[in-house]
């Protein structure tokens, strides 16, 4: 970048950017860079409450998603996932903030937490699995600081790192159905599977005002994304709250109708103290106990989860938000790719699972962020929540779940990222797409993804192309399809 003619108290960022800095400014203005980047302290302050009001339904929403039992049938307090959830975000986006200096949000993402629901809860404790995510943000962090991140980014395709996503989005999407009654499976006599595996609602048929409350809430936001309100999916959460209130009253409903979890009334006051019950309550007992492999596929399978998306994330903002140049390299890019990370090991111990950069962030930087400020002031959102968490057993789980149907749908536009018409890279991304919602499981869509693609590259005789990580990947995930064929082996050895 050319240098321009710059004011004496132009400091040496100041000079890279070529921008002219006012005198007088305060301490605030000078620590965040707030002038030299083109921004003013009301323009942070407005676009770090945009960004809180953008992504403040993962307050409500990660209760839901956690609310599966472990292996111990044991299931997690939905206030106290609350006030961890709140608790995480407000600390890891304050460190982005401060320490980052630039306008990126974190808080519970979506993957990690269904990753920890329905792969890693079922295999053991809730203690261990935030165990591992502590565990997942110290790999993370640790891949940042060698530098092998750059050889994982190199090694997988570009166009697998968007089936990841999409397939993601359609796992979030199934799981939204699943839990707001759209969509049921068709047990048999005896508990035996029926013809169908799943069906639209009970037999076939829409019954109950709970998913009439719903189907009310996807569409309403879905209504309001369509004209680009702020805090759509928020405001959509709390409207059909209310639809289901009302709805509560009016019909006579009980807890039972609505699941017997969340039901839309309020028992006492929506402000209590916050319970950190779950703060420090990790432990990593269960990587002896499902072993090695297990544990090296779910920690890489966090690591997907949470890394790769943060990567482009941070990037993609950083180009909104004028920070980046045309390669992409952005002012204190391993700084915040750092707490990022960290924001794994953070979310494991309050247990609200790994925290990473949200996308939802773009709607502060669309209103002028350009600074860390706007995330302090995204943080202290997050803090002041901690004092709300009532209002998150309040929300049915299924209004909750329209959330989740939503995001999986703006996951989905990575689609238009793929050459469908180039079968080499049309299959892996198909079967990695499919297999997450069709099996139920992450690491399945991967680890078929990334064996068809070598298979597909050693056919066509460019079998150097993946390069030995993906080779060693693919041989990994191999290992994790013949599991049960290995141990039967062992077994009978």
């Amino acid at each position: 970048m050319t240098q321009s003619h710059v004011e004496p108290e132009t400091t040496a960022e100041d000079a890279g950017r070529g921008s002219r800095v006012p005198a007088g400014r305060s301490w605030l203005d000078r620590y965040f860079h707030i002038s030299e980047r083109g921004s003013t302290l009301a323009r942070e302050v407005r676009g770090g409450v945009t960004t809180f009001m953008a992504m403040a339904y993962i307050v409500l929403l990660n209760p839901v998603i956690l609310s599966v039992q472990d292996v111990h049938k044991h299931t997690l307090d939905p206030g106290q996932v609350a006030t961890a959830t709140a608790f995480a975000a407000a600390v890891t986006t304050l460190v982005m903030g401060v320490v980052g200096n630039v306008p990126l949000a974190l808080a519970a993402g979506l993957s990690v937490s269904a990753v920890l629901a329905f792969q890693v809860a079922p295999e053991m404790s809730w203690p261990d699995a935030f165990g591992m995510c502590v565990v997942y943000g110290a790999v993370i962090i640790l891949l940042v600081v060698t530098g092998l991140r750059r050889l994982i980014m190199d090694a997988i395709p570009l166009a697998m790192k968007h089936a990841i996503t999409m397939g993601i989005g359609l796992f979030v999407t199934l799981i939204g159905l699943v839990q707001a009654g759209f969509v049921t499976s068709t047990p048999g006599p005896g508990g035996v599977a029926g013809d169908k595996p799943i069906q639209l609602g009970t037999s076939d048929l829409l019954t109950g005002w709970p998913v009439f409350c719903f189907a009310v809430t996807v569409l309403l936001i879905f209504l309001l994304q369509v004209r680009r309100v702020p805090g759509a999916i928020l405001i959509g959460i709390v409207g059909g709250t209310l639809v289901a209130a009302a709805v509560h009253q009016l019909a006579g409903l009980d807890k039972k109708d609505w699941g017997g979890r969340n039901a839309p009334e309020i028992g006492g006051s929506i402000v209590s103290t916050p319970d950190f019950g779950l703060l420090g309550k990790v432990s990593f007992g269960g990587i002896g106990q499902v072993g090695a492999v297990t544990v090296g596929v779910v920690v890489f399978t966090l690591v997907l989860a949470g890394f790769f998306d943060a990567i482009g994330t941070i990037i993609g903002i950083g180009q909104q938000a004028q920070l980046a140049d045309r390669d992409g390299r952005m002012p204190g890019l391993t700084k915040a790719l750092t707490i990022d990370g960290a924001g794994g090991v953070v979310g494991g111990l309050c247990g609200a699972s790994g925290q990473t950069v949200f996308v939802e962030s773009t709607a502060g930087v669309g209103d002028g962020a350009r600074t860390g400020f706007a995330s302090v002031v995204t943080g202290l959102g997050f803090a002041l929540c901690l004092f709300f968490t009532p209002l998150a057993q309040v929300i049915p789980t299924q209004v909750a779940a329209a959330a989740l149907v939503v995001i999986g749908s703006m996951m989905m536009t990575n689609a238009r990222h793929i050459d469908w018409t180039d079968s080499a890279t049309a299959i892996p991304v198909f079967l990695t797409t499919v297999l997450m919602p069709f099996t139920y499981s992450i690491t399945a869509g991967i680890a078929a993804g990334s064996i068809s693609h070598v298979l597909i590259k050693a056919v066509q005789g460019k079998w150097r192309e993946p390069g030995w990580l993906m080779w060693g990947l693919a041989g990994v995930f191999l290992v994790y399809f013949s599991l049960s064929a290995v141990e039967g082996w062992l077994g009978a050895k």
